[in-house]
């Protein structure tokens, strides 16, 4: 599923742009994407453009506490990068609970950050934030390439 998002991230300018979802199935199948992960990653898809916009108060006025539920799910890496995005100003208090909700539907236990860096990517993108290709690295970062010296 996470390739097939990344796919969609690379191919199309926004969530919008993307063909209809019986186009897109045609050609993700094309591509070489099995059946099953592309239902899997419209309909996750399917749920993040039918979120609604929430308000929430400015990050700098709320304390976030995670449910016990949150902290297994994403780990203390997740959870470290939630916050180092929020100080950053990359990431809203209201994209964050949808990253977070977008996450706690998946099945892994832990995230893994790497998947979790893609999920919050697709949150970012979908609502058509503008993105510094610094930030865009980092979430497309799995880690495994990086050398030591």
């Amino acid at each position: 599923m996470i390739d097939i998002l990344v796919y969609l991230f690379e191919n199309y300018a926004t969530l919008g742009a993307r063909p209809k979802t019986r186009t897109l199935r045609r050609k993700l199948s094309a591509v070489g994407f099995e059946d099953e992960a592309i239902a899997v990653a419209l309909q996750w898809l399917d749920g993040l453009h039918a979120a609604p916009a929430i308000d929430l108060p400015d990050a700098s006025r709320a304390l976030r506490i995670y449910h016990p539920d949150e902290q297994d799910k994403l780990g203390l890496d997740g959870l470290a990068f939630i916050a180092f995005l929020e100080t950053s100003n990359v990431l809203s208090p209201a994209l964050r609970e949808l990253a977070v909700e977008r996450a706690m539907i998946l099945a892994d236990e832990p995230m893994p950050l790497a998947k979790f860096k893609i999920i919050v990517l697709m949150v970012l993108w979908s609502r058509e934030q503008s993105l510094d290709p610094l930030i865009v690295a980092e979430l497309l970062d799995d880690g495994d390439a990086r050398r030591l010296h």
